[in-house]
């Protein structure tokens, strides 16, 4: 299933049209041409069963069933290529926060890193719809999975016992992102058939019991880690999400499982993963051969064509003289700003003679042209006010053309589990009070980070060192851009109401706390009109 391998096959699945309303229809239509698949045939063969499995994966990716921007999106209600899962996820976890600030004017994008969205923003409908579209699709997978187990044998029944595992997995990471975002949200299984009836609504808190009885359940199921085909879930993926679960179980639930979350790390860390020695080489086009990722979402430029997902990450994030590092042109839309440069002990004199300052800690990948950039934002619709981004690029680590190259379509695959936040999230497990880790183990793991940053120890820290406020700081150091920003300044108190401001929270340009009920986004209004079982999250 590796995108840059095999094409992801488009299978429309009709019962996904009954999503985008928490009131379901019952919708006994069939399309005329027989070319067009349905239910009644999407599962005719064993082979249609990876095929199917395929649009699963790929419905973090792409956005409908024709590819290249436009035609049969997924979801209404939003232009196709914004209604994209990757790129909605990053906006609404990077936008918010001291990572990433936009210039662009498109609906209310700019309320979220001013923190002043509301419920019927467009953005927050279309990642909310994404996230439930893709559990919808999981369910169907696993109902038609199930049908097929009961008379399968032989290596057809081991291939269904894997994919109906890995489509487990892929509903329970959408109910993730359901739990973190959301909170308390409709909740659907397979076992729910489709008709007419509200959706019931789920706590937070049952919810997590759920995620968690879920991965617990298919890890036997599950290929063995780092032995399925790439980008396909393993083993390794289902502990790394159940780490992820418990290191925000207080957040999630109000009790701490620390312990659990380093039970799962401890497996993670020993299954075979090793750290890339070339840290860019985590987020080039020849990524997907990278020792340390676990988990990516795969793109590839002549197979996985859309305008969100990398290709948005990394056109968006390009202008003002930047280097195209293997794109066609900049969109001029994403950048980052002055708090966070100054994690890494970067100052605007730092690019008195050079627009690409390579500081000691070489993570910072940024850009600043002191002749036509300016280091404050005092109009944040300018592109050229703040600091670029060189992170992500679309060639290979030799400086190569991408794999399956294409000029506007990137091959640059997200890493959305590895290793390296591993190895941050066993030390902030530790330092939180977990059992089953230890400190000097958690310093140690630290300073391979930074020793592969630096080149050499010279970034080394101690056991003194190792605070909690390190760990938050070192975190955007090693993952920024990665989506993991908005979870880890909520999971640290420094989202809204806390201490922490930077350039235009709150929509002030020195920024400014904001209220704290914005730690969770709101149910979109829509669906809290459809359905009578929902209820608004607190604050809005």
């Amino acid at each position: 299933m590796k995108m840059k391998r095999i094409t992801f096959l488009t299978l429309i699945v009709l019962i996904t049209t009954f999503l985008f309303s928490s009131c379901v229809k019952d919708l006994n239509v069939e399309p005329i041409d027989p070319n067009v698949n349905t239910l009644n045939n999407v599962f005719k063969d064993q082979a249609a069963y990876k095929r199917a499995l395929a649009k699963l994966y790929a419905s973090f990716a792409i956005s409908g069933q024709t590819g290249g921007g436009g035609g049969s999106p997924d979801i209404q209600g939003i232009d196709e290529n914004f209604g994209n899962y990757l790129r909605q996820y990053w906006d609404l976890q990077e936008l918010p926060t001291d990572e990433a600030i936009i210039a662009w004017d498109d609906a209310t994008i700019k309320d979220f890193h001013w923190q002043t969205w509301s419920p019927n923003d467009v953005f927050l409908a279309a990642l909310y719809s994404r996230v439930f579209y893709t559990i919808t699709i999981s369910n169907e997978f696993i109902r038609n999975a199930d049908k097929a187990m009961s008379s399968a044998s032989g290596a057809f029944l081991t291939d269904l016992t894997h994919f109906k595992a890995e489509a487990r997995f892929i509903r329970a990471l959408s109910y993730w992102h359901a739990i973190d975002m959301f909170g308390n949200v409709p909740f659907i299984t397979e076992a729910d058939l489709p008709g007419a009836f509200f959706p019931k609504r789920i706590t937070r808190t049952d919810l997590f019991s759920y995620i968690e009885s879920e991965l617990k359940a298919i890890e036997p199921d599950l290929v063995p880690a780092k032995q399925n085909e790439y980008a396909r879930a393993d083993r390794g993926a289902d502990w790394f999400l159940l780490a992820e679960l418990y290191m925000n179980a207080k957040v999630y639930t109000g009790t701490e499982r620390y312990t659990d979350a380093l039970t799962y790390l401890n497996k993670v860390i020993s299954a075979g993963y090793t750290l890339d020695p070339n840290y860019q080489h985590l987020f080039d086009a020849d990524n997907n051969t990278s020792p340390e990722i676990i988990f990516p979402i795969a793109f590839d430029g002549q197979n996985t064509q859309q305008y969100g997902g990398m290709t948005f990450v990394l056109h968006a994030s390009n202008g003002g003289g930047m280097p195209l590092n293997g794109i066609d042109g900049g969109w001029g839309g994403i950048r980052t700003i002055k708090n966070f440069v100054s994690k890494f002990n970067i100052a605007q004199s730092n690019f008195s003679s050079n627009s690409q300052y390579q500081s000691a800690d070489k993570r910072g990948m940024f850009f600043f042209d002191p002749a036509n950039w300016q280091w404050d934002i005092t109009n944040v619709g300018t592109f050229t006010q703040g600091i670029g981004v060189t992170k992500f690029k679309n060639v290979t680590a030799s400086g190569g053309p991408a794999p399956n190259a294409h000029a506007t379509f990137v091959s640059t695959d997200f890493p959305m589990f590895r290793l390296g936040d591993a190895y941050l999230l066993y030390a902030e497990a530790v330092l939180r009070g977990g059992s089953g880790g230890d400190v000097a183990t958690a310093v140690n793991y630290v300073n391979q980070l930074r020793q592969r940053a630096y080149g050499n120890n010279s970034g080394n820290i101690t056991a003194a060192d190792l605070t909690l406020d390190f760990i938050l700081d070192e975190r955007g150091r090693e993952l920024y851009w990665e989506g993991h920003r908005r979870t880890d300044l909520i999971r640290f108190g420094k989202f809204t109401s806390g201490s922490y401001v930077w350039e235009w929270k709150g929509k002030v340009q020195s920024g400014t706390q904001t209220a704290s009920y914005r730690d969770l986004y709101p149910i979109p209004i829509n669906d809290l009109n459809a359905n009578p079982n929902l209820v608004q999250n607190p604050g809005y």
